[in-house]
């Protein structure tokens, strides 16, 4: 014989008058103990609501947008009859075995095997909550699922918003799971992105179709350096300072010593003054002297100042480094950075020359155009770029006068250096170029 008995809304906690947002069961419907037969949605969160008892859906009391609170009847079930007494026995010798276990059950059970650290695909945050339509109060959507499945999928480390469900509406079940991860441990693992994470590829363009085309293979050193940049500007989040030294004096200064420099067989160039500056700024400023850790967690900061010059020649741009500039004077520089340069030019460098930089300069003088951006040359954290000077009037408080200003910009890693210290950088940087003889103190 069969009984029917009426299927209630049980204790949901401090919710009333909640609103069904989903009916699970129809009425014929042969339903298990604890399977969902209704979700309800309150102001803050969802929650699905279980049957009691196994048994068949004879009405269907509630629909759709009713509100239900503890004790509201959901639906008139039939069960078998003595299905209550049996599941009683059922509680009562729970109760009594109970006490013999010293931890709970789902502790006790052993993991299955495809444990989340098989697969990184698979060890996602725990978090189940997904931006869905901007309709509803709180934003976010859960996935539907049992309690089981949900216990069971939080086993495996699986985030259930990532799961397809294949059940009535779209509900997840154990198989759903079960086919998720059996498609990531098998997935071949993803070739590392070459463009960029996320930036999508530059679409590829038959430029044959709108005239005579020539195709001209780059050279190995834009190859290589070309790679290294891109690496760069992806990583490094870039901010550049801007301002303009005036070296008026300073310029004149090499011109007198121009012709004895060259008694001695060396170009002084405006870039040996520049380089002395730098590294004097660098002692004050060790941020920009320094690399990020591997981890980046810690700041290397570096004491030695070798800079990289980056030189123009036929087959690219190449930077090899001139070390412990602190410790050379002027004519000294001059010439090291003369037979260095040339050497560059004749491709005839070695490894050595273009490792071991601290800090980089790209200087533009020669050519033209007044600020740019400069790429920081990682693992370094800043770069100066120098631009082609021009006489400028300039007010000196009572009159304009006619003086020689130099563009400089600096970019530099904003995770290592704020914008406060790369603007101090820059005004020093400036001010020892205005005035040489600080490069002393």
């Amino acid at each position: 014989m069969a009984e029917l008995i009426e299927l209630k809304v049980p204790d949901i906690g401090d919710f009333e008058a909640v609103e069904i947002i989903e009916v699970l069961v129809a009425v014929g419907d042969s339903i298990d103990e604890n399977q969902e037969v209704i979700t309800v949605e309150s102001d803050k969160a969802m929650m699905e609501i279980p049957a009691s008892q196994a048994g068949v859906i004879k009405e269907m009391k509630v629909a759709v947008g009713d509100k239900v609170s503890e004790g509201t009847v959901i639906a008139m079930l039939e069960v078998a009859e003595g299905a209550s007494s049996a599941k009683e026995e059922a509680k009562a010798e729970e109760k009594t075995e109970k006490p013999v276990a010293t931890a709970p059950a789902e502790n006790t059970q052993p993991k299955p095997e495809t444990k989340v650290e098989a697969s990184p695909a698979v060890n996602t945050p725990p978090a189940e909550a997904i931006p869905y339509a901007p309709d509803n109060k709180s934003g976010i959507r859960r996935a539907h699922a049992s309690p089981s499945v949900r216990r069971f999928a939080r086993d495996l480390g699986v985030v259930l918003t990532s799961v397809s469900g294949t059940g009535p509406k779209g509900r997840v079940t154990k198989e759903d799971v079960q086919s998720y991860v059996k498609q990531v441990m098998t997935a071949p693992a993803a070739a590392p992105a070459q463009s960029g994470s996320a930036i999508p590829s530059v679409p590829v363009v038959n430029f044959e179709q709108f005239g005579d085309v020539e195709t001209q293979e780059m050279s190995r050193i834009k190859k290589i350096s070309g790679k290294h940049l891109h690496a760069c500007w992806l990583n490094i989040p870039h901010v550049t300072q801007f301002d303009e030294a005036d070296i008026t004096e300073l310029d004149a200064f090499r011109k007198e010593n121009k012709d004895m420099a060259a008694k001695k067989g060396v170009n002084l160039t405006p870039l040996v003054f520049i380089m002395k500056a730098v590294v004097a700024c660098l002692k004050q400023f060790p941020e920009f002297n320094a690399s990020l850790s591997e981890d980046k967690e810690s700041l290397i900061l570096k004491n030695y100042y070798n800079l990289g010059v980056a030189v123009d020649t036929p087959n690219g741009l190449m930077v090899p480094v001139i070390k412990d500039v602190d410790k050379k004077g002027f004519l000294e520089l001059a010439g090291e950075l003369g037979d260095i340069s040339a050497r560059a030019r004749e491709g005839s460098l070695t490894a050595k020359d273009l490792q071991g930089g601290t800090f980089s300069i790209s200087s533009l003088g020669g050519i033209g155009g007044q600020f740019f951006t400069p790429i920081v040359n990682a693992p370094e954290v800043a770069i100066l770029g120098v631009s082609r000077h021009q006489m400028k009037p300039v007010w000196n408080g009572k009159e304009f006068v006619p003086r020689l200003m130099l563009p400089l910009s600096v970019s530099y890693d904003h995770r290592v250096i704020d914008g406060a210290a790369g603007a101090r950088f820059t005004v020093m940087l400036s001010q020892m170029l205005s005035d040489i003889r600080k490069v002393l103190l």
